[in-house]
């Protein structure tokens, strides 16, 4: 997303100050300095607030991913920001109205990462219904369990997709390959794809499906899944989300995972998730071995990631050349 297409004053490429965050891929850094532009502050990770409020005073650029808050406390310490780039497809980190309010382009990259996105969830379906999660907790312990108890092939399972935007629309095609009858809600009217079937309500869709995955922004504070939606389910399905951690109710999920409602589960998103990688996950979901959890790594490959910066940086050279 751009906020507008109007170009930002010329700044000289000496004096464009640019602040790059959380290890964003080298492609970035690489494609900007031959455009000309090498005042560049590269970081592995996320910077403390304070020194994040340092930093920002005077830099002109600033990319980040899904883990840094740019809020407005911070962004009325950005005397000179133009532009942000978040390397990522989700802009809920940043204040939007803010930045509006101020003139500051934001630039995402909407697409690049859902391919990968797609085969993480497809992977996750696969070892849900093979109950592959708890067979390999019991083999790390020793305990050789080999029987067929439930696990299932993915062929003729019925799969419900809560958002069909970039990632949705490319799970239920990786899906449909593989066999599956798939169906789909989004607030919005979207183009579909083979042969998945529109539904007209996302409670018609968690009622049917043998496994429902959720791939939807965090636009909103109250959740999109909780008590109520999860009992529509069918009694032993599996639920997935890799949108946005705040868009399920992590309590009523494990109450249904506790009493069996829900045969296993796979998140890659999280209400609180660490601030860094020396940061703790702390979940009561680390206790189930029926669940997969992953540390937000669903756009983390090395394709996506390219992907990512090259399509950033290309959107800011629109901008300020």
């Amino acid at each position: 997303m751009t906020q507008t297409t109007d170009k930002i004053e010329t700044i000289d490429k000496r004096d464009f100050k640019i602040l790059l965050l959380e290890e964003i891929n080298q492609k970035a850094v690489d494609d900007l300095k031959v455009q000309g532009y090498t005042n560049i502050e590269y970081h592995n990770s996320q910077l403390p607030e304070n020194e994040l409020i340092e930093k920002i005073k005077d830099v002109h650029f600033i990319g980040i991913r899904s883990n840094t808050n740019l809020t407005k406390e911070i962004l009325t310490h950005a005397k000179n920001l133009k532009v942000i780039g978040a390397f990522c497809v989700g802009t809920n980190q940043i204040d939007l109205e803010y930045c509006k309010s101020n003139n500051i382009e934001v630039i995402n990259s909407r697409f690049e990462n859902s391919r990968s996105v797609a085969e993480l969830i497809i992977g996750e379906i696969i070892m849900l219904l093979r109950n592959i999660p708890l067979k390999n907790a019991q083999m790390h312990k020793g305990i050789w369990t080999k029987n067929a108890s439930n696990s299932h092939e993915i062929r003729h399972k019925k799969l419900g997709i809560i958002g069909y935007g970039f990632i949705g629309s490319q799970i239920g095609i990786l899906a449909e390959a593989l066999g599956m009858e798939v169906n789909y809600f989004d607030m919005m009217k979207k183009e579909t794809f083979g042969n998945a079937k529109s539904l007209k309500s996302m409670e018609e869709v968690l009622k049917i499906s043998d496994v429902v995955t959720m791939i939807i922004p965090a636009n909103t504070r109250n959740y999109i899944i909780s008590d109520k939606e999860l009992n529509m389910m069918k009694s032993g399905s599996i639920f997935i989300n890799a949108g946005r951690g705040q868009t399920l109710d992590t309590k009523a999920l494990i109450t249904a995972l506790k009493s069996g409602k829900l045969a296993g589960a796979g998140l890659d998103v999280f209400e609180d998730e660490p601030s860094s990688n020396e940061e703790e996950f702390i979940s009561e979901l680390r206790e189930f071995d029926n669940v997969i959890l992953t540390p937000h790594v669903g756009g983390s490959t090395t394709e996506a990631q390219i992907g990512i910066a090259t399509d950033v940086i290309e959107e800011l050279i629109k901008l300020i050349q």
